[in-house]
Parts: C-alpha cells; structure tokens; sequence
C-alpha cells in the first residue's frame, strides 16, 4: 500500500529530519533526559525506559499511514536534537497535522524549532499539496500555545474532556490550523524570523 507520506530527509540550517527509526533509539532518550522533559504533564515524550516503545509504536504507525515521525539531528555533532511528526493524516481530503513535537532543553528557544517548522510545512504545502495543516496542543501547555501562534496558525477552537494525559487526568485539546492559500505570508514569516536570529547571533 503506498501511503501519501512517503520516507524523506528534509535538511537546512544545520539540521536536517529523517524517518524516525530504532538506530534512533539511544539518542531520543538522551535528548529526553536534557531536561528530564518526561517529567512534564503537557507533554508527549516518552520516558527513558519507554523510548523503544515510543519508536515502535511511531513505525506501527507509519505502517497504518496515519503518522510520519522524525528524528531532528544536528548536522555537526550528529546528535539527536528531539522529534516531531506528521500525524493524523488524512489523505482523502489532504489533511494532515504537526505534532508528537519536543527537542532537548538546550535546543529550546534557539532557531531548532523555527527551522523544523518551516521544513514540515514547505514539504507538506509544496511538495505534497496539503489544503490544510493542523496542531493540537494541550489546554495548559501554553508554551506551545505561543509557539503555534507565533507561527501564524490559526485558533479553530477547543475540543473539551478531549483525552487522557499521562498523569490521569482529562485535559481540553486547543485545535489550529493553516490552510494553503494562507501558507506563502507564513512562510515569508518564518524566513524573516530565521534570517533575523542569524544576523542578531553575527552581530553579538
């Protein structure tokens, strides 16, 4: 079965993403363990004991055709920065979703995240003709929330009593979305915020 998402390595600015594997394995928990970022409740990342788990799962998934997972690597240390993957794709009416997204403490806040953002979607609206891209996050992860924003995304609203975190509790997921014709202001964006982050570092 030929699944819409096919395996490629996106790369620019040091870093590039490629198809998330077990080989990945030692890696993702040592990004994990930069912060100790299992410990957060509005998060996806797996423990250091669940890792393989979390990698198999992600493949079973693939299999499915509902989620592309990739390892972020940094080009000149090889070291696994974090992951982030499409998920719920709909293929039927060109739909999918990025998510499953987190890096190491100490890539938080640097061009990481701005960069993988604008490799997901550049691939997603021109190579695999998406009419929308979509996010969920959970109701307290207002990080995220912010981050979502800043991206240009738009709020569609909050799904309530919408799923089970791993502490037990119930959250509300806040729904976004960007659609195609919304995409080259967005992508305009992002390029400026890059090129702004890399003049400020020349000139520091």
């Amino acid at each position: 079965m030929t699944h819409w998402v096919q395996p490629i390595t996106l790369a620019m600015n040091g870093l590039h993403l490629e198809p998330l594997s077990l080989a990945h394995e030692t890696g993702l928990r040592q990004a994990a363990a930069d912060g100790e970022l299992w410990n957060l409740r509005v998060t996806s990342v797996p423990r250091p004991e669940d890792t393989r788990t979390y990698i198999e799962t992600a493949l079973l998934q693939r299999e499915q055709g509902t989620r592309f997972a990739f390892a972020v690597i940094d080009d000149a240390s090889g070291q696994v920065l974090g992951s982030s993957s499409y998920h719920d794709i709909v293929a039927d009416i060109r739909r999918l979703e990025i998510g499953y997204t987190w890096y190491a403490r100490s890539v938080q806040r640097s061009h990481v995240n701005t960069t993988c953002k604008l490799l997901l979607l550049r691939h997603a609206f021109d190579t695999l003709e998406a009419d929308v891209v979509g996010w969920r996050t959970d109701n307290y992860n207002f990080a995220s929330q912010r981050a979502i924003e800043r991206l240009g995304a738009r709020r569609d609203g909050v799904i309530r009593h919408h799923a089970r975190r791993r502490d037990g509790t119930i959250r509300d997921t806040v729904m976004y979305s960007l659609l195609r014709g919304e995409w080259p202001e967005v992508q305009a964006h992002l390029v400026y915020l890059l090129e702004s982050r890399r003049n400020a570092n020349t000139q520091g």
